[in-house]
């Protein structure tokens, strides 16, 4: 008999959290879900339009927003909450800090504050789980270790600053209020419902339009990519079995340079939409990125270890079935870029890329 678990997603139609969101449907459909999102420009109704649960609610709310936070929590008593609500995109918080200082470190600590009230409010426990980024570790040479959980935290962009802040108000509060959390730090995520603004949705919409498919510097940055679905099932498990305090990181044992994955998407839409032209032709290498990170690659051996946790998506299957998934869902793509958000980003993002190289 499936329990009636109460769970509270912050930033819930986003890119991993409606992904998130599907999941705990279909694993239990007896589970109750509050999706609370400011449903900003990064988060899209149109995510979980389909979704059929008879227990979803969703609440318009900013994480910084404490008062409301606290009566929801209050409202919904959840057994869990996971907060992915952040800004997320480099870029952006290279041309403007501000947001993501106001959303990443305030917006943490102000649903810290109501965590901490709820605690006090309530005799139930509760989990939680921060949701942040390999990013913090900084960048790895050639042939550097993976990051580990023990890798001291140097970010070098505003966005990581941000969540490495984000992660140390986090461990603050669970050494000093006996929150009940864990921090998980995930590689480089991929997958359907993904934002047109990062990497892989913009080389499969520049082949779809015929147009240049931009390529920082010499593309030889290497990351390592985890499929959402992957990283979801991460996310559950150590919901329901993490030790409290603790920090997990979550790999997909991917690491591939920025101009070969491009190439395999360009390889891809030659087989599944031909052109006139090969996609490859459409590659321009541009103005590198300030303080690009050269690699980044999680060591994932405590989660496998201690949660007997692997990935199960193979990278070029999953990149497959990603590129197919943005041609069959062109409409959702047009609907995001009609947005006056996304038209001033993409403006901004084409003048700072410079000249092409």
């Amino acid at each position: 008999m499936q329990k009636k678990e109460i769970y509270l997603i912050t930033g819930g139609l986003g890119f991993i959290g409606s992904n998130l969101i599907r999941l705990i449907t279909n694993n239990n459909s007896e589970s109750t879900i509050i999706n609370f999102d400011k449903n900003t420009y990064a988060g899209n109704k149109d995510n979980l339009k389909n979704l059929i649960h008879k227990n979803y609610y969703f609440v318009k709310g900013d994480i910084k927003n404490k008062k409301k936070l606290y009566k929801i929590l209050l409202e919904y008593k959840p057994d869990y909450i996971i907060n992915l609500a952040a800004e997320t995109h480099v870029d952006k918080s290279i041309n403007n800090a501000n947001e993501f200082i106001n959303t990443n470190v305030n917006g943490t600590y102000q649903l810290l504050e109501a965590l901490k009230d709820y605690q006090k409010s309530i005799k139930k426990k509760f989990k939680v789980i921060h949701v942040s980024t390999d990013e913090v570790y900084g960048s790895l040479r050639r042939n550097e270790e993976l990051f580990s959980e023990q890798n001291k935290y140097l970010p070098n962009s505003p966005y990581a600053a941000t969540k490495a802040s984000s992660d140390l108000l986090v461990r603050a509060y669970v050494k000093t209020y006996d929150l009940p959390i864990c921090i998980t730090n995930c590689s480089n995520n991929y997958g359907p419902y993904q934002h047109p603004e990062k990497l892989i949705p913009v080389v499969i919409s520049s082949c779809q339009n015929k147009k240049s498919i931009p390529v920082y510097g010499n593309g030889m940055q290497i990351r390592d990519w985890l499929h959402v679905d992957d990283h979801c099932e991460a996310l559950l498990l150590i919901l329901k079995n993490g030790r409290i305090g603790e920090s997990y990181n979550i790999g997909g044992g991917n690491e591939i340079n920025n101009l070969k994955l491009i190439k395999l998407i360009c390889k891809i839409m030659d087989k599944i939409k031909p052109a006139h032209i090969k996609y490859q032709t459409l590659i321009k290498h541009v103005k590198d990125r300030p303080a690009h990170d050269y690699r980044y690659a999680i060591n994932f051996n405590k989660l496998r270890s201690e949660l007997k946790w692997s990935p199960l998506v193979n990278f070029e299957k999953g990149i497959y079935d990603t590129v197919l998934w943005y041609n069959k869902n062109q409409s959702w793509v047009n609907q995001i870029k009609k947005r006056k958000s996304y038209k001033e980003w993409d403006l901004t993002n084409y003048k700072n890329r410079g000249s092409i190289k």
